[in-house]
């Protein structure tokens, strides 16, 4: 069975575990401890930094090169096209969404983090006693600044959201980002958005509490909403559910998204 080398909320780690679900591949998740267990991991695999993916006895780290050899080992339901069009705007969306989404998205989580008491709390598992996840909500923000710095939150938010617009443009008269099937741009844009709105299902291992909950301004905003549902309705598809829950498909793929 494959195994993936993981950190449960990491977006990058996210968007390989759609790669694999879409694909059918059954695969283990192997969480990684922070420091030590990246240690570990770099002797093994040569490797710090997840996403690892472990077939056999070969590792292949980082996401695009994943893609890239799930559709060499295991053709079926392939993420990149081959005609030569398709395949360039696929790995440049993708490109986008890791270097563009992804690293704006991850700033916008730090300032929620920072200046949310509420789902700073929620954060914290359910198996914490009460009066310690109380004490990590009551924690001043201006605290919580100094530690994860928001300096430049603001702009990662503007350009989240003209990210988000330009999606729903695209989506407005297709289902998907390039074909008339899913591809890797699709689970890529799908899976860095993943911090600014958490998905509502059990897809992760995460707390109640910041389920379908993110970034003030995006997340709770009417005019984002068509690309959200099209991201759940691509969650709904393609993306099985934890462990923890039975997988069961839904009947339909993703439809155009309609702008008001």
């Amino acid at each position: 069975m494959l195994e993936l080398y993981q950190f449960e909320l990491s977006h990058y780690c996210e968007k390989v575990r759609f790669l694999l679900d879409y694909k059918g591949l059954a695969y283990r998740k192997v969480e990684v401890t922070p420091g030590v267990g990246q240690i570990d991991l770099l002797r093994m695999s040569g490797q710090r930094q997840v996403p690892v993916l472990k077939d056999g006895s070969r590792y292949v780290g980082d996401s695009t090169a994943i893609a890239d050899y799930l559709d060499k080992q295991y053709p079926d339901r392939p993420l990149i096209p081959t005609e030569p069009k398709l395949r360039g705007l696929t790995l440049l969306i993708e490109q986008w969404a890791d270097e563009s989404i992804g690293l704006n998205a991850r700033k916008c989580l730090i300032g929620t983090i920072a200046q949310d008491q509420t789902f700073r709390r929620s954060l914290v598992p359910s198996s914490v006693p009460d009066v310690l996840r109380n004490l990590v909500g009551a924690v001043p923000s201006d605290l919580i600044s100094v530690v994860g710095p928001t300096v430049g939150l603001k702009d990662a938010i503007d350009s989240m959201k003209r990210d988000l617009t330009a999606l729903c443009f695209i989506l407005n008269e297709q289902p998907y980002l390039v074909t008339d099937y899913p591809t890797l741009a699709d689970f890529a844009v799908a899976a860095m958005t993943m911090y600014v709105k958490f998905p509502t299902g059990a897809y992760l291992d995460l707390p109640e509490g910041v389920k379908g909950k993110g970034t003030p301004g995006i997340a709770d905003v009417a005019i984002f909403e068509p690309f959200f549902r099209w991201r759940d309705r691509l969650y709904a598809d393609y993306r099985k559910l934890s462990s923890t829950a039975a997988y069961t498909p839904s009947s339909s793929s993703p439809t155009s998204i309609n702008i008001d």
